[in-house]
């Protein structure tokens, strides 16, 4: 299928601020559908997760030969239309970049529904839920250590960050695409938890036990809050068992990417464990 090749030199061309507007308001991303992916390794991870290209931008100073026709023949085939292709010069492609260091690839991609119906769990799920996080970098972290765990799906609760936000997008270096995540309501996340049999664990510092005496080979959803305001209470009276890391210096509290981390390993080592 052929290419539509365009070259754009200016910023006030209406393609550009068309992207701009994409990366910059949620509103505008839900209202078209679309989302803005920077990076040949994020652009690569979003196609595996099945999302369509829409549209490319490329600067030929950054990204040449086999690694952009490589790229290219990836997004072209993720789509049934000719692919969009921008070409830019490097200047304006560093007006456009929201890291640095960046790789010369900012690709534009169709969303798709995801709903917890569509989610597939499996006999013995591992499910990590996250209520009211809002700082796109945490969520980020998170969404990484999901992939490296490879649990079952990511839950976020009543979010305030949108999940195609260009940040997560970045700080999750493409995970919010490889592992199964959804945007639901919190009474929407526990029903659903609990009509499928899952052992519920909250993590909170109250009438809790320490992480490791909880036994997680079976179903199980770890349920996270925010460090300030923690979960909300409809979380704490649906929980089979309210879990805590031990802290052990001065402080009550770890940033809930790190908190994660330790309670999402703890399963799978109770999970490998159990295998023999």
């Amino acid at each position: 299928m052929p290419l539509r090749l365009q070259d754009i030199q200016s910023a006030q061309n209406p393609r550009i601020k068309a992207l701009r507007s994409l990366q910059e308001k949620s509103r505008e991303r839900k209202e078209k559908g679309l989302f803005v992916v920077e990076g040949r390794r994020e652009s690569a991870h979003c196609l595996e997760g099945g999302f369509r290209a829409r549209e490319v931008f490329l600067c030929g100073d950054i990204i040449g030969g086999r690694e952009r026709e490589e790229l290219l023949s990836l997004l072209e085939a993720s789509t049934p239309e000719p692919l969009q292709v921008n070409l830019i010069p490097k200047g304006l492609y560093a007006k456009l970049a929201v890291r640095e260091g960046t790789e010369g690839v900012i690709a534009v991609f169709q969303e798709k529904e995801r709903t917890l119906s569509s989610l597939s769990l499996g006999d013995n799920g591992l499910v990590l839920v996250l209520e009211g996080v809002e700082k796109p970098g945490n969520l980020g972290a998170v969404l990484r250590t999901a992939d490296a765990a490879a649990i079952d799906a990511v839950l976020l609760c009543d979010p305030l960050c949108d999940i195609h936000n260009p940040n997560l997008i970045r700080s999750s270096i493409g995970a919010v695409f490889t592992v199964p995540t959804v945007a639901c309501t919190s009474e929407e996340a526990c029903a659903f938890l609990r009509e499928r049999g899952f052992a519920i664990y909250t993590a909170q510092l109250q009438d809790s036990l320490p992480y490791y005496d909880a036994p997680m080979t079976g179903p199980t959803a770890i349920v996270m809050g925010t460090e300030s305001t923690g979960l909300t209470g409809l979380w704490r009276k649906a929980a089979s068992r309210h879990i805590r890391i031990p802290m052990l210096g001065k402080l009550d509290s770890l940033n809930v990417s790190v908190s994660a981390s330790i309670l999402v390993f703890e399963a799978v080592r109770q999970r490998q464990t159990s295998k023999g």
